[in-house]
């Protein structure tokens, strides 16, 4: 299924128009029936009171109970049906979200953005009465008619007061957004740097730097604090003015009703009803005005989804490919950086064919890891291509190609979740048998089930219990899970103690064996021990490639140039 092109466009796509359109047929019914009050006390003061009649008490009573009985179940109705539109546009979004900010995360490096929490911010305004108060807002003017109807003088006063509080709306608006946006903003801040302290909570024990990570993260609360309490400020006093108006002013309307009523231009009973639809067309402009926060967040959160789903381009599946043979081919491939647009890499090729481990070294900041990046398809070149078994990453497709390449980036991150589940790429339903045997290929078997439930030990991002080397180990394991044709190591052993590096060879050998191709990017001798090529980069460029044992002779003037060559720091 392609992404969603554009997120406004989709409210139809989805199916939730005729949700809407009943909440909306149900609001003319719910806003009918709030005239029921009004005619009653209408009819109470001016018929019941003044003939004395019980029949007529207990009929219109009678009336009104079945009345707001339907209002009741309409009500019901109304806020189960716009519950459902949240959730029927949640549950159609979440998929294409989700990916989205996978997609824009790995290949633009974009992340705290929103996204996930967007969609759930729309959701609640959805699902809030605040949207149920902008269904009822239009039916604002057909109270102050019925105000009209009973008296001008009683109109033009709701009139004026309801002009007054959809001016003091407006004001909210205007005047709160960009306190909400810079309060938002700081209190993401804050929360992202708390998230990144007890990420490193173990460096920032041990360095002593606790007071000053907590002196750090306390004023940066604090500022939060403070944006968010000034947004709120605004907003509360616009709310509380709105109430506090609003009682004023049905108090006016019953003060200037009981003078009419003296004046002998107005009845009681009206005056009553008066006042009572001066209450009902006030209240939804109340309501949206102390929820406005949440329309607020419910737009940008809107607006952030469009913009999401719409920077990423949309896909059409490509034909399914067969699982294709181990050759990989990189020609000429350049890369950019996108903030100084210098080369990070230029006129890089070479070739791996089917039983073939190639060896890639080179000096930190060389470009091995872009190197990397640009095989697995996490950075676009902006120039040459890259093939697998003659067919280029867009001909396989995102998924299929990520299907037939196992990856081990330099840094491992584990998921919530088993340790079965983390090696079969936290499939729904993991083939146990090839859980297992990817496991015993990268010889972490043996220590799985030391812990303490075996594969099913709970892990997850942060775990303690692992050590560095276990978490590469199962990394490499995950890398195997499928059977994939090439497998791309970065740094594979720069956790991994004498045995780890022996089981990474093991791994190699083996792929190597059943007619598949490894690249793996390293600096240290021991991981191209069992490469038949190697490749060279300096400062973005082939420096070197053929043979690893020619290409070593070639380099090698003395000890310190193969130190200095094979013993550099990770790109």
């Amino acid at each position: 299924m392609p992404v969603v092109e554009n997120a406004r466009a989709s409210l139809g796509a989805i199916g939730v128009r005729r949700l809407i359109g009943a909440a909306i047929l149900f609001s003319v019914f719910t806003n009918l029936l709030m005239l029921t009050g009004p005619l009653y006390m209408l009819q109470i003061y001016d018929r019941v009171l003044g003939s004395r009649s019980e029949e007529t008490l207990v009929a219109l009573t009678a009336l009104v109970a079945g009345l707001y009985l339907f209002y009741w179940l309409i009500e019901y109705a109304r806020g189960r049906v716009m519950a459902r539109v949240g959730a029927r546009i949640q549950a159609e979004l979440a998929g294409p979200v989700f990916r989205a900010s996978i997609e824009r995360s790995a290949l633009k490096n974009a992340r705290d953005r929103g996204g996930v929490s967007d969609l759930e911010n729309v959701r609640n305004a959805l699902s809030s009465p605040v949207l149920l108060a902008l269904f009822d807002l239009p039916w604002t003017p057909l109270f102050f008619l019925g105000i009209f109807i009973f008296h001008q003088l009683l109109g033009w006063l709701a009139l004026a007061g309801g002009a007054l509080l959809i001016v003091v709306a407006i004001c909210n608006q205007v005047l709160t957004a960009k306190k909400t946006l810079e309060g938002a903003r700081a209190g993401g801040a804050a929360a992202k740097f708390s998230r990144q302290a007890e990420h490193g909570g173990e460096f920032i024990w041990s360095q002593g730097m606790v007071n000053a990570m907590t002196s750090r993260w306390t004023n940066m609360q604090a500022r939060a604090v403070d944006e968010n309490i000034a947004a709120n400020d605004w907003t509360s006093s616009f709310t509380a003015f709105s109430k506090s108006f609003r009682l004023f002013l049905q108090s006016a309307m019953l003060g200037v009703g009981a003078w009419l009523v003296l004046e002998g231009q107005l009845t009681a009973g009206a005056m009553i009803a008066g006042s009572i639809l001066l209450g009902r067309a006030l209240a939804p402009v109340e309501v949206i005005v102390s929820q406005w926060q949440m329309v607020q967040r419910a737009m940008s959160g809107w607006r952030d989804l469009g913009a999401l789903l719409d920077s990423l381009p949309e896909r059409e599946a490509p034909h399914a490919l067969p699982v294709p043979e181990a050759h990989l081919e990189v020609r000429s491939i350049a890369v950019m950086s996108g903030q100084s647009r210098k080369p990070v890499l230029s006129q890089i090729s070479f070739e791996i064919k089917p039983g073939e481990a190639l060896g890639v070294i080179g000096r930190s900041g060389s470009g091995k890891t872009t190197l990397a990046r640009v095989v697995v398809g996490l950075v676009l070149p902006v120039s040459g291509e890259v093939r697998l078994g003659g067919a280029t990453i867009e001909q396989y497709g995102p998924e299929t190609y990520g299907s037939h390449i196992g990856y081990l980036p330099q840094e491992v991150r584990l998921f919530a979740g088993t340790v079965a589940e983390n090696i079969a790429q936290m499939a729904l339903n993991p083939d146990p048998e090839a859980v297992i045997e990817a496991a015993k290929r990268a010889r972490v078997h043996d220590i799985i089930l030391k812990f303490p439930d075996g594969y099913d030990t709970r892990i997850d991002e942060a775990d303690a219990q692992l050590s560095g080397g276990q978490r590469q180990r199962l990394a490499l394991a995950r890398a195997l899970y499928g059977n994939p044709v090439l497998l791309v190591l970065d740094e594979p052993n720069s956790a991994l103690d004498a045995d780890g590096s022996e089981a990474l060879n093991a791994a190699v050998t083996q792929m190597k064996a059943e007619g598949r191709s490894v690249v793996i990017m390293t600096h240290r001798p021991t991981a191209i021990s069992a490469c038949d090529k190697l490749l060279v980069v300096e400062a973005g460029q082939v420096a070197a490639h053929g043979p690893r044992d020619e290409v070593i002779k070639s380099m090698m003037k003395n000890a310190g140039d193969v130190r200095r060559v094979v013993g550099q720091g990770r790109s």
